[in-house]
């Protein structure tokens, strides 16, 4: 099944939040839904530019792209990053069939736990699915969240404490931030039976397996 109907991905705007796979889930999802109609993939944080992708930053550039190419990235350049363009998400869902937004940040790690002021969701968002990596399971939670101090705060573990599917569920259902949660690089079987653990404990749509290889499955 294509990701996107796994996921239940409809026109207009859909986040990507949390840790490891927005990146790739992003442009998966770009690849599926530009059979269907137009895409455009942006931020609201900061991503590194596509090479596969144009890149446009106002309306009318973005706008030609899209009906040259059908599938374009909205962004500003920022250094070696995109940052958010300047054309309103309001006005990005007017031109284009989907919006793609990778509204979190997460230093390439597994997991992580948010900020008061984090993530940076559009409020035109029609669904969040927040990401997040089996390679964090086992591993201290000080070397597999971005802001473990927060993640500590959140599950009542140390910093030492290993990331588990019990303490990453707590710190999903403390949060309250996605509609559904789709755990990456659960290619092993004990990853996968960690991922069906905390499917077992989060009241939301779960969902597991390689972004990369392109495998994937809903548990609950």
């Amino acid at each position: 099944m294509e990701l996107f109907r796994l996921l239940s991905v409809r026109p207009g705007v859909t986040s990507l939040i949390g840790g490891g796979g927005k990146t790739t889930a992003l442009y998966v999802l770009a690849r599926e839904l530009r059979e269907r109609g137009t895409v455009i993939c942006t931020t609201t944080t900061h991503i590194f530019p596509p090479a596969h992708m144009d890149i446009a930053e106002d309306a009318s550039a973005l706008a030609a792209a899209l009906k040259r190419r059908g599938c374009v990235c909205a962004g500003s350049r920022a250094g070696e990053k995109l940052a958010a363009p300047p054309v309103p998400m309001a006005a990005l869902a007017a031109l284009a069939d989907y919006v793609l937004v990778e509204a979190d940040g997460s230093r390439g790690l597994p997991v992580k736990a948010h900020l008061p002021h984090e993530p940076a969701v559009p409020p035109e968002s029609g669904q969040t699915i927040v990401l997040a990596g089996a390679s964090a399971f086992g591993r201290p939670i000080r070397e597999a969240a971005h802001r473990p101090e927060q993640f500590c705060r959140l599950t009542g573990q140390p910093p030492d404490a290993p990331v588990t599917a019990r303490t990453l569920a707590a710190a999903l259902r403390r949060e309250g931030l996605g509609d559904k949660v789709f755990i990456n690089q659960a290619e092993e079987p004990a990853a996968l039976e960690e991922a069906r653990r905390l499917a077992a404990a989060l009241p939301w749509p779960v969902f597991a397996g390689s972004l990369q290889g392109g495998v994937w499955i809903c548990l609950s």
